[in-house]
């Protein structure tokens, strides 16, 4: 998956709006981050996960999802490898960040 398949995925899943943060290109659902892209380097991309959800997809696709570093890594924030994620585990990672960031009313009419 390319950064612009990463954008456009994001930006499908409703409310999502595209803004700058700290230099990079993050994607929010009513002004809050559900990932980011370009960070650490250009070839990826960051999902708030759950620490759960981040330990599966790790597990699943431990080539493609990695912990962040420090903290933010230990409450969820996962890298994507975006050149050797499989499309499908990104839009699902993808679709979970939004869920988990999402008001859960809005969440709630996304996944009926």
């Amino acid at each position: 998956m390319g950064v612009n398949e990463f954008r456009r995925v994001a930006l499908s899943l409703p409310e999502a709006s595209e803004l700058r943060h700290m230099g990079h290109p993050d994607f929010r659902v009513r002004g809050k981050i559900f990932a980011t892209l370009g960070y650490p380097s250009t070839e990826w991309g960051v999902v708030k996960l759950t620490p759960d959800q981040q330990e599966l997809f790790v597990q699943l696709e431990p080539d493609a999802f990695v912990p962040v570093k420090g903290a933010w890594g230990l409450r969820g924030a996962t890298s994507v490898a975006l050149r050797t994620a499989p499309k499908g585990m990104v839009r699902k990672a993808l679709i979970a960040a939004w869920c988990n960031t999402a008001p859960k009313s809005l969440a709630r009419r996304f996944e009926s």
